[in-house]
């Protein structure tokens, strides 16, 4: 994935638009220079750029993995590199919630600003000959224009905005956040979350989702999936009581017809009959794709009587 460093980026052509706008307008709130210096650095060689960049990034976020540990996971010797699917996958085997970032020179500032490092895959060729690398964003400097990265044998690259952007946007300006469970990316979005959410769930232990999906119903309370999410993630990790008060408050905020399904059959499997049958009932009621499901609560609740 890697070809040399800074060094290698060829004759850069056309605009730089987000350059020229944070130039004119830096973006509201944020210190003018961030450096998240205690970010580990790890050299990246013979086209490894991925897991030592995703254990850059995993380091401050409490993991600390060394990148001969991911390689297995991230590495695809026939391509000589990792793609970005599997850097994803990586973080969250490893225990980190990893969230997609905005495309946006202003969504990494706020994310390092956040004390978050974010992992970016740029292209240091052309369009029609690129070469493709890992970096990871450890701050910027307003003053000098420039962010700050753990990039290649560089342990400190200072990199113009205007030549980042252009070899960012090259790529496709895709970049992520690794997280601990209980924190947020500064910048995403609820979609972004909620969809980073739902497959660390499917990824991590039981109950590791329940602190994240906490966090972001803080931010987000009227979305039903990280409501229903939350329950699930307590139930799955044995805890009954959370999972039973987790869809309560999504049947009643949202009259959702699945949470109260799935209120009834954990009132079931507690023996409180007569509110599983109520809780049954009105999810028959509601209708939607999960009345039948709901029937055959309703039977399995009759057939306990």
């Amino acid at each position: 994935m890697f070809a040399g460093g800074a060094a290698t980026v060829l004759a850069l052509a056309g605009c730089a638009a987000q350059t020229a706008l944070i130039r004119d307008t830096p973006p509201a709130g944020l210190p003018r220079r961030v450096e998240l210096s205690a970010t580990p650095y790890y050299p990246q060689d013979d086209y490894q750029c991925g897991p030592a960049a995703l254990a850059m990034a995993l380091g401050p976020a409490g993991f600390a993995v060394r990148p001969e540990t991911l390689a297995g996971q991230v590495f695809l010797p026939g391509r000589h590199g990792s793609l970005q699917i599997e850097m994803l996958s990586g973080a969250r085997r490893t225990g980190a919630l990893a969230v997609e970032v905005p495309g946006t020179l202003e969504a990494l500032m706020r994310e390092t600003a956040a004390g978050h490092p974010v992992v970016v895959l740029l292209n240091l060729g052309l369009a029609w000959a690129p070469t493709w690398h890992y970096a990871v964003v450890i701050g910027y400097d307003l003053d000098e224009a420039a962010f700050l990265l753990r990039s290649g044998p560089m342990e400190r690259q200072v990199l113009p905005f205007r030549t980042f952007e252009l070899t960012w946007v090259r790529a496709g300006a895709w970049a992520f956040v690794a997280l601990p469970a209980g924190q947020l990316a500064a910048s995403a979005d609820e979609a972004a979350t909620t969809r980073a959410l739902v497959a660390f769930e499917k990824a991590a232990p039981p109950g590791k989702a329940a602190p994240a999906y906490r966090a972001a119903l803080a931010r987000w309370p009227d979305s039903l999936t990280l409501a229903m999410g939350l329950g699930n993630s307590l139930y799955a990790a044995g805890d009954r009581p959370g999972a039973e008060a987790a869809f309560r408050e999504a049947a009643r905020h949202h009259a959702s017809a699945a949470a109260w399904n799935n209120l009834a059959v954990i009132l079931l499997e507690a023996g409180r009959i007569d509110a599983a049958r109520a809780a049954a009932r009105r999810a028959i009621e509601l209708g939607g794709p999960t009345i039948d499901a709901a029937r055959d609560t309703l039977k399995r609740i009759d057939a306990a009587r």
